[in-house]
C-alpha cells in the first residue's frame, strides 16, 4: 500500500507515543531498581548490627553474603535498563525529528553551513547549502564524512551508471526504513568527528604505539607469567622462607616491567579511553548492514571483504571487550593485583597489537561503511517522507522534460508546479515577467531537481527525463567590501567563470537571473544580449530571467535559437494575483507601476 504525508506522519506520532511511554515505564524499572538497591544496603547493615549485638552466628554470617549478591545482581540490572533507556531517548529524538520536519519544517541534523562556498559554479545560488538549503531538509548523517559525502553528491553531477545504481540502491534501503531510525538511533549520542578519532588511531598511531609489543620474548613471558606466580605462591605456601622471596622478587620483577613501558601503556590506553560504548553502536549500525541480504549493487560493492570469516561486527566487539578489560586499571586496588600476577596492562597491549594485526584494516572498512550508509540513508528518508517525489530517468544525450516539477523546499500546500521541455538542440529560453511572479524560483526549481536527480535521489517533480549536465549559475551576485570587490566587479567574475567553464564542458546548462543589475540599463541591454549571442554560439542552453523585455525580441534574429516563457499577474480592481504558472511568449503585463504607486509614487 502506498502511504501519504498523512499516514507517514501519523506513523511518526505513534512511534513517538510509543517510545516516550516506553521511557516513563524505564524511569520507573529505574527507580524500583534504586529502592531495591537502598533496601538491600539496608538490609546488610542491619545484619552486621545483629552479628555485633549478638556475637558470632553461622547463619547470620551466611546471611551477609546474600544481599551483597543481590546487590551485585541489581547494579548489573541497572546498567542493562540505563542502556536501554538511553537508547529508548535517541531513538525518540529521531522520531521526533522526522514529524518536527513534516510539521515545522525543522531538521536537528546539521545544515551543510561549513560546504557554503560563493565560488562555487551553482551551490549559493540554489541554497544547497547552510539554513533553510537542500542538506539542511535532505541530512540524516551524524558521522562527520557521511557529511562529507553527502556534500560530494550535491556539489558535482556523479555519472549515468552511478546515479542508477545509487537510485537502485536508495530504493532498496526505503524497504528497510523502520531499521534504518535504529540505526541512526546508535549513532546519535555521539559526537561527528569521533568516528574519525578511531579510524584516525587505528590506522596511523596504534601501528607506531604498538611496537614495544612485538619483542617475542615479552610475549612468551605475559602467557607464561600467571603460570610462573602461581607456581610461586604455591611454593611459598608450601615451603615457606627462601620461597617466599622468590616469589616477591617475581613481584617486583613484573612491577618493573610494568613501570619500565608505562608511558607506552598510556599512550596506547588513553588513545581509547571511554571509547568502548561508541564501538558498540558501531558495532550494532554495522551488524545490521552485515545481516540484510542485499540486492543492488551499489550497496554489495560496499562488501568487498564479505568472504571474511568473522564479520566486521564482531571484529568490533573483540576490540570493544579489550578495551573494557584495558579500564580495569582504572581500579588502584585491581590494577596492582592483576599487574603484579598477570602483566596485565601489558597483556591488554598485546591483545590489542593481536587483534589490530588480523583485523585493523577490515574494521576501517566497516567503519567507512557506516558513513556510506549514512549518506544513502539520507535520500531513503527523503524518499519515504516524500511519497509524491519521483526517482529520474537519466539519459544518454541532451534532454530535459518534467512534468509537475515543484521547488522541493517549498511546503507542499503552496508549492506552485510546472511543466517544462528543452528542445532536442540548445536553445536560449528567455523568461520574462513581473517582480514576484515566479521567475527565480522556477530557475531554482529546475537547477535544484537537476542536483538531486545527479545525486540518484528522487526529484519533486510527477515525472522528470534528464540527460547529466553541469549546472552553471548567475542569479546572488554579491559585493564584497574586503575584496574591493563592486556588484559589477563580482557580476564579471560570474561570467567569466560560466565562460571558462562552457570551453571545457560540453553539457554545461546555464541559469541567470537578471544580469548586470550594477550597471545601467542600456549596457544592462547590451552586455545581456553579446552573452545571450555567445551562449548560442557556443550551443550551450541557458534559462535567462529578465525584467528587460527588448531581449525576447531576439527571437526574431533567432528564430530556431530562442524562446520565450513568462510568468504574469491577473490584476482585478487594482489588486494584483499571481498564479505562479509558466507560459510560452513574452510577458505583456508588469507590475512595478502598481508597487510604486502602493508607497505614494505614481508614474506618468
Amino acid at each position: 500500500m502506498v502511504k501519504t504525508k498523512d499516514s507517514i506522519l501519523n506513523d511518526y506520532q505513534n512511534n513517538i507515543k510509543t517510545q516516550e511511554s516506553r521511557i516513563t515505564a524505564l524511569k520507573k524499572k529505574l527507580n524500583k531498581i534504586a529502592f531495591s538497591r537502598l533496601g538491600l544496603f539496608i538490609t546488610e547493615i542491619l545484619i552486621i548490627a545483629l552479628i555485633i549485638n549478638i556475637g558470632f552466628n553461622p547463619i547470620l554470617t551466611g546471611l551477609l553474603v546474600v544481599p551483597l549478591l543481590l546487590f551485585m545482581l541489581l547494579v548489573k540490572k541497572q546498567s542493562a535498563v540505563q542502556d536501554e533507556l538511553t537508547y529508548a531517548g535517541q531513538l525518540l529524538w529521531v522520531y521526533q525529528n522526522e514529524a518536527d520536519q513534516m510539521l515545522f519544517g525543522k531538521n536537528g541534523y546539521h545544515n551543510g553551513e561549513a560546504y557554503q562556498d560563493e565560488q562555487h559554479p551553482y551551490a549559493s545560488d540554489l541554497d544547497i547549502f547552510g539554513a533553510g538549503s537542500l542538506y539542511a531538509f535532505t541530512n540524516r548523517c551524524n558521522t562527520q564524512k557521511g557529511m562529507n559525502l553527502l556534500a560530494e553528491n550535491f556539489s558535482r553531477p556523479n555519472d549515468k551508471k552511478t546515479i542508477l545504481d545509487r537510485q537502485e540502491a536508495i530504493k532498496e534501503l526505503h524497504t528497510h526504513i523502520d531499521q534504518t531510525f535504529h540505526f541512526r538511533a546508535e549513532l546519535q549520542s555521539h559526537k561527528p568527528e569521533q568516528l574519525n578519532v578511531i579510524q584516525n588511531k587505528l590506522k596511523y598511531q596504534l601501528p607506531e604505539q604498538l611496537l614495544f609489543t612485538n619483542s617475542p620474548l615479552l610475549k612468551f613471558y605475559i602467557k607464561a607469567v600467571p603460570f610462573v606466580m602461581l607456581a610461586l605462591l604455591a611454593l611459598g605456601i608450601f615451603l615457606g622462607g627462601v620461597a617466599w622471596q622468590v616469589f616477591g622478587l617475581g613481584a617486583v620483577f613484573n612491577m618493573a616491567l610494568i613501570f619500565f613501558n608505562l608511558k607506552k601503556i598510556n599512550k596506547v590506553y588513553y588513545g581509547f579511553t571511554g571509547s568502548s560504548n561508541l564501538l558498540n553502536a558501531f558495532s550494532g549500525t554495522i551488524k545490521w548492514t552485515e545481516e540484510v541480504k542485499w540486492n543492488s549493487t551499489y550497496i554489495k560493492d560496499l562488501f568487498p571483504g564479505q568472504q571474511q570469516t568473522l564479520p566486521v561486527s564482531r571484529q568490533i566487539r573483540q576490540l570493544s571487550k579489550i578495551i573494557q578489560a584495558f579500564d580495569a586499571r582504572l581500579n588502584v586496588i585491581l590494577a596492582a593485583f592483576l599487574n603484579l600476577f598477570l602483566l596485565w596492562d601489558l597483556k591488554c597491549s598485546v591483545n590489542l597489537a593481536d587483534w589490530h594485526s588480523k583485523y585493523a584494516n577490515e574494521v576501517l572498512e566497516g567503519l567507512g561503511r557506516i558513513c556510506k550508509f549514512e549518506e544513502l540513508i539520507s535520500f531513503a528518508t527523503l524518499t519515504y517522507n516524500q511519497p509524491d517525489w519521483n526517482m529520474p530517468s537519466i539519459e544518454d544525450t541532451f534532454h530535459l522534460r518534467t512534468s509537475d516539477v515543484g521547488h522541493p523546499l517549498i511546503p507542499q500546500g503552496t508549492r506552485v508546479l510546472n511543466d517544462f521541455t528543452l528542445n532536442p538542440h540548445p536553445t536560449a529560453d528567455i523568461v520574462t515577467g513581473s517582480n514576484m511572479a515566479g521567475k527565480s524560483t522556477f530557475l531554482r526549481t529546475i537547477g535544484i531537481n537537476m542536483v538531486l536527480a545527479f545525486a540518484g535521489a528522487p526529484v519533486c517533480a510527477k515525472e522528470m527525463s534528464v540527460s547529466i549536465f553541469k549546472v552553471l549559475s548567475y542569479m546572488r551576485i554579491k559585493d564584497s567590501l574586503n575584496d574591493q570587490t563592486s556588484t559589477f566587479k563580482a557580476e564579471l567574475n560570474r561570467l567569466k567563470m560560466i565562460l571558462d567553464a562552457i570551453k571545457t564542458s560540453s553539457n554545461s546548462l546555464v541559469l541567470i537571473d537578471e544580469m548586470l543589475r550594477g550597471t545601467n540599463s542600456r549596457d544592462k541591454y547590451l552586455g545581456s544580449k553579446v552573452f545571450i549571442e555567445k551562449l548560442i554560439d557556443q550551443q550551450t542552453p541557458v534559462l535567462f530571467a529578465t525584467h528587460d523585455l527588448q531581449l525576447s525580441e531576439m527571437i526574431s534574429d533567432y528564430p530556431e535559437q530562442v524562446r520565450n516563457y513568462h510568468f504574469d499577474i491577473q490584476i482585478n480592481e487594482g489588486e494584483m494575483n499571481f498564479d505562479y504558472k509558466l507560459k510560452h511568449g513574452p510577458c505583456t503585463t508588469f507590475n512595478a507601476a502598481l508597487l510604486l504607486k502602493e508607497i505614494g509614487l505614481t508614474l506618468n
